[in-house]
């Protein structure tokens, strides 16, 4: 059993390992936030099982899907387990390590390039920066409290030099931007909303923490969405350089 992960999005970015093991597989166990790019890896007469994930939405509960992985690592196949971005960063891929060795089942975790680093280099956003930004925060947008309330360090996170790297932070980011401001960091810090990164769809929107949850309530179009908070995104400006229309690598983005 391997536990992939399949970057996010181009299927350029994947690694020589996963590249390997994907063409090896009996059966890939696949979520929703894997491209069909990398899809189109899979050997065609390998068996595809769509475990797809989203933020509320849950086509197989992670209970089933454990049990579906422990199931197929004692069939004797070659399989996959196929995640978005790097299995260990957001990725439930602990919980399902755990169960196969629970069961005393061996297998190998292959890293993939995690959303925070891919999208936000095809952004032209530099993570950290001298000057501006000395660390990077990387932290869910969903987990919530028994209240109802987004269970997070607003206090820690509020940190002008940090940049904050939020996943899955889209139906939240009114309560977000509210939180973050009233915490001390700066309505007009610059943010940046990532859709589709590094695909040839991906779209940025770049703003400020204050008019972001603005800018994504009048955009329609349901992806993968990463939000960058934090003065490096400034730096697009100068440093955004993948056009989507023109394919992947030549050009500049629009911002």
């Amino acid at each position: 059993m391997h536990l992939v992960g399949a970057g996010p999005g181009d299927p350029d970015l994947l690694t020589l390992k996963a590249l390997r093991v994907l063409q090896q597989a009996e059966v890939v166990v696949y979520d929703k936030l894997v491209s069909d790019a990398i899809l189109a890896v899979i050997p065609a007469g390998a068996s595809r099982i769509f475990a797809g994930k989203v933020a509320r939405d849950h086509h197989m509960p992670q209970a089933e899907i454990n049990a579906l992985l422990i199931s197929l690592a004692r069939s004797g196949r070659r399989v996959v387990r196929l995640k978005g971005g790097d299995p260990f960063l957001f990725g439930r891929g602990g919980e399902e390590a755990a169960a196969l060795a629970r069961s005393g089942l061996p297998f190998v975790i292959v890293p993939g390039v995690t959303s925070a680093s891919g999208c936000s280099a095809y952004a032209g956003i530099p993570l950290t920066h001298r000057g501006l930004a000395h660390s990077v925060r990387f932290v869910t947008g969903h987990t919530q409290a028994e209240d109802g309330s987004l269970d997070l360090n607003w206090t820690s996170l509020a940190d002008p030099d940090t940049t904050l790297i939020i996943y899955m932070g889209r139906t939240n980011v009114a309560r977000i931007a509210e939180q973050l401001i009233d915490h001390g960091l700066a309505a007009e810090t610059p943010a940046a909303a990532i859709i589709d990164g590094t695909r040839p769809e991906q779209r940025t929107l770049r703003t400020t923490l204050a008019l972001l949850p603005e800018r994504l309530a009048v955009l329609s179009r349901a992806a993968p969405t990463l939000l960058v908070i934090g003065r490096v995104v400034a730096l697009a400006d100068a440093l955004a350089w993948f056009t989507p229309d023109a394919g992947q690598g030549a050009g500049r983005s629009a911002g």
